[in-house]
Formats: C-alpha cells, sequence, structure tokens
C-alpha cells in the first residue's frame, strides 16, 4: 500500500491503453454504428496515437505532466464527445497528481475519482444514462474500497477493472439518456455503450502495466 509508482509506471499504462484502442478500434467503430456516429474507435484511436507521439517527442518527467499531455491531445485530436470528455478525464488526474515524479495508491485513486468528477462536470451525465460514467464510477468505487481495506494497489486495479466491466455490460440493457444515442429513444436499448466499453480498456489497461 505504501509503494508510491512511478512517471514511468503510469506512462506505461497510458501506452497499453493506447494499444488496446487500436486493438479495439474497429470494434468500438460497430458499437457507435448502432447508437452513434460510427467514428468512436477510428477517434480515440487517433487521438490516443497522438498522444503516444507526443509523449515520444517530450518525455514528460511528472505524473501530472504525463496525464495532462494526453488529455490535451485528446481535445485537440479527437471530435465529437470523445475528445473533450476523455480529454477531461486526463486533465483532472493530471492536475491532481501534481508534479511529482511518483505517486501513491491512494493519490493515484484520487486522481481517479477526480477525473470522473470532471467527465461528470463536462457531459452531466449520471448513473443508469448509459455514458462512460456507467463504467468509470464504479471503476473508481471499488478501487477506493479496495485500498481502504488495505489492498496493494495492482490488486485493486484489477478490482476496478471488474467493476469497470460489469459497469460497460450493464449499459446494454439501458435506454440513453445523454449523448447522440439518446435521440434514438426505445431503439438505445439493446447496445452496448462505446464510451463505457472504452473506460473498461482504461482499467483493463492499468492491470497489464507493472504497478
Amino acid at each position: 500500500m505504501d509503494e508510491n509508482v512511478t512517471t514511468a509506471v503510469l506512462e506505461q499504462w497510458v501506452r497499453r491503453f493506447a494499444h488496446l484502442v487500436a486493438e479495439n478500434r474497429d470494434y468500438l467503430t460497430e458499437l457507435d454504428a448502432a447508437i452513434g456516429d460510427a467514428d468512436h474507435g477510428s477517434n480515440m484511436d487517433r487521438g490516443m496515437r497522438a498522444a503516444v507521439a507526443a509523449l515520444d517527442a517530450s518525455p514528460p518527467e511528472t505524473c501530472g505532466a504525463l496525464f495532462s499531455k494526453v488529455g490535451m491531445t485528446l481535445v485537440s485530436t479527437v471530435g465529437g464527445a470523445s475528445g473533450p470528455l476523455f480529454g477531461t478525464l486526463f486533465l483532472r488526474i493530471g492536475s491532481t497528481l501534481g508534479d511529482d515524479a511518483n505517486a501513491a495508491p491512494l493519490e493515484v485513486a484520487a486522481a481517479l475519482r477526480a477525473g470522473l468528477g470532471g467527465v461528470v462536470d463536462r457531459g452531466k451525465a449520471g448513473p443508469g444514462d448509459k455514458t462512460m460514467y456507467d463504467a468509470l464510477a464504479p471503476a473508481v468505487e471499488a478501487l477506493d474500497e479496495a485500498l481502504a481495506a488495505g489492498t496493494d494497489l495492482a490488486a485493486g486495479l484489477k478490482q476496478a477493472r471488474d467493476a469497470a466491466a460489469a459497469g460497460r455490460d450493464a449499459t446494454t440493457p439501458m435506454l440513453a439518456r445523454k449523448g447522440r444515442a439518446s435521440y434514438l429513444g426505445e431503439r438505445s436499448v439493446g447496445h452496448q455503450d462505446p464510451g463505457a466499453t472504452t473506460v473498461a480498456l482504461l482499467l483493463e489497461a492499468a492491470t497489464e502495466a507493472p504497478f
């Protein structure tokens, strides 16, 4: 519980996320085709490729700089709602982690919770709206609960991953109440939300980084 993680480890998390987004680009776009503009996968892949290129060009020295760079890149390169929402998620994580080169487990959890707050501020979504919130909020809760119980960060992130996956799956029967999907009304029922799916990939990537 007391062992800090380095900026380099957090960067591996981000790079693994980019890899998973690239691997699942077509799947994410297929999900979005059913209830959105059919561009979520391609947009997120483009944004994360640009983020990795930015990290390659100027490696960040602090945890905050890492996530802020990714967030700013997503905001500037990803269209639709995904850029502002995922960009805000990363920007809030970055501003919370600040200028240290290391982060304690509780600081990582607090940053993720701040990221959730940013998503709520930006998108005004809540539980059951069939958005990325429905995967992210359970993940944040699971990580907080795991760390409070004395679980180490790696194990806590696995619990967060499982909670995100369950939240992702729970979006399928939901009626969309936010975003483009909400225009479909009852026709949005029966389709998994692409944003929640991407959040699940973010937490999956965390379990594959060397925390």
